[in-house]
């Protein structure tokens, strides 16, 4: 398929736009107030932070649901006979909860499958919930659509930083016990590799906007891994086997520290023989995609997206 010959980078440039460049500029100066990012950081380990209301768009119906542990939110398109799901794994480092940036991309994820339902998951974290919960969590969400009627082919997985890597370690727990995987999985800036040991994590240190010079940040001290070995393919996906996953979509910005993660996955995953889209965006930073329609390169990945769901249900 074409999808997997295009050449790995942004398609239409290889340099970064002005209002890529711009956004990437507020980015960092927002990042290197120390006060603001200190600020930032407690609202993110706070569980108790409220969000606002969040409304969605009047074309689809959302329905709350509690498991006990946690809660889900699963997006339908009214009307729509699509009949896959795209299960959700926000981002957040391990320790952020659901926030409603992930409910614009559970919308966006439905209008760019055009109409797949979404369950996007506000699974556990730490400190208060370290590892395994998160992991427990996706793999109780994917049980749910499984019972809900979704057969593992219809099921597609997607997420970014944390859940991307989260994605990853949940097809590796079911690879290993030889349980039927998803159909692909879409992974945003993929935090695979909770060691560091990437030469990313060195090479970009000085100019990732998000995580770069600072080496206090959830990168290096990240309470999800607690007493477990950080190398364990459950919590970093990057140390384990990749035979028999699915065709996975793999976009990264070129000055992320995190930018090997996604590179190495998808080294090993190709010596595998599995399918790989792996785009790096020139002068993109962490989890750009939350652009949107701001800047062309975000309009590019998700164009991306829709491309790749078209390639995954044959359409």
């Amino acid at each position: 398929m074409a999808l997997f010959d295009k050449k790995d980078n942004a398609a239409e440039s290889e340099t970064i736009s002005i209002r890529g460049k711009i956004l990437r500029e507020l980015v960092t100066d927002f990042n290197h107030n120390n006060f603001l990012r200190t600020h930032l950081v407690e609202q993110e380990r706070s569980k108790s932070q409220i969000e606002k209301p969040y409304n969605y768009p009047e074309q689809f119906e959302v329905t709350d649901y509690d498991t006990g542990n946690f809660k889900m939110e699963f997006l339908q398109l009214k009307g729509s006979e699509n009949p896959y799901v795209i299960l959700q794994l926000h981002g957040g480092g391990y320790v952020g909860a659901l926030k409603n940036p992930y409910r614009t991309f559970a919308g966006l994820y439905s209008e760019v499958s055009a109409g797949a339902s979404v369950l996007t998951i506000d699974y556990r974290v730490a400190p208060k919930h370290p590892f395994p919960a998160a992991l427990q969590d996706a793999l109780y969400a994917y049980h749910w659509l499984l019972d809900m009627g979704y057969t593992e082919e219809h099921i597609i997985l997607a997420g970014d930083s944390a859940g991307g890597g989260l994605a990853m370690a949940l097809c590796h727990y079911l690879h290993d016990r030889d349980r039927l995987l998803p159909a692909g999985i879409i992974a945003m800036s993929p935090w695979t590799d909770l060691t560091a040991s990437g030469p990313s994590y060195e090479e970009n240190f000085t100019i990732d906007p998000l995580f770069g010079n600072n080496r206090d940040s959830l990168i290096y001290h990240n309470p999800y891994i607690g007493n477990h070995d950080p190398r364990d393919p459950y919590i970093s996906p990057v140390f384990g086997d990749f035979s028999g996953f699915p065709p996975m979509l793999i976009q990264v910005g070129s000055h992320e520290m995190l930018l090997s993660d996604s590179e190495t996955v998808a080294e090993k995953a190709r010596a595998s023989d599995v399918r790989v889209k792996l785009t790096v965006y020139e002068g993109m930073f962490h989890v750009f995609q939350m652009g949107t329609t701001l800047i062309p390169e975000s309009r590019s990945a998700w164009l991306e997206i829709k491309k790749f769901f078209e390639y995954l249900t044959g359409k």
